[in-house]
């Protein structure tokens, strides 16, 4: 089969993140267009097609500096990569999403980190079914390193994630 003649859909997303200082002004913002990796692909056609068990809720996680994801990531095997945890909160936020048309995002109700550590360097986001910092288990649906590269936080710092996911048909 000829995948390149077929026409069909595009499933990504983006991830903005906006680092308040303590006092509630803007440190820096920056975003992060997402890998869809290859199990959170194999979910959604297990989930739409087999009949699998759907993913009830989602967590954003943050990664630390310089990742690179691909395809191949998973929970538990993740090489170019490495989660940022010097946070407060005791486990990866909530995705609250709401969805419109083809598209799903947590603007109304944003993922909020608050950082515990000075100099601290994150670098982009991902997008979980685990709640725990750290996991190895449970699905990861994509991940993405920051568009302007690495940025620091210091303690008490706030990082704001929203996360837009779309699909739609490619346009071939």
């Amino acid at each position: 089969m000829n995948l390149s003649k077929l026409s069909g859909i595009k499933v990504g997303g983006t991830f903005l993140v906006t680092c308040r200082r303590p006092d509630g002004g803007v440190r820096w913002e920056d975003t992060a267009d997402n890998m869809v990796v290859n199990v959170g692909l194999q979910h959604i056609l297990n989930t739409v097609f087999s009949g699998s068990a759907q993913v009830t809720t989602w967590y954003v996680g943050l990664m630390a500096s310089s990742p690179t994801v691909a395809s191949g990531n998973t929970m538990a095997s993740h090489a170019g990569w490495t989660e940022f945890a010097n946070y407060d909160e005791a486990g990866h936020q909530e995705y609250v999403e709401v969805r419109s048309n083809q598209q799903l995002t947590n603007s109304a109700s944003k993922a909020t980190f608050t950082v515990s550590v000075d100099s601290s360097v994150i670098g982009g986001a991902f997008l979980t079914s685990a709640s725990a910092k750290s996991v190895t288990t449970g699905t990861l649906m994509c991940g993405a390193a920051f568009t302007g590269g690495n940025k620091s936080a210091d303690d008490d710092d706030t990082l704001e994630v929203t996360y837009t996911f779309t699909a739609g048909d490619d346009g071939a």
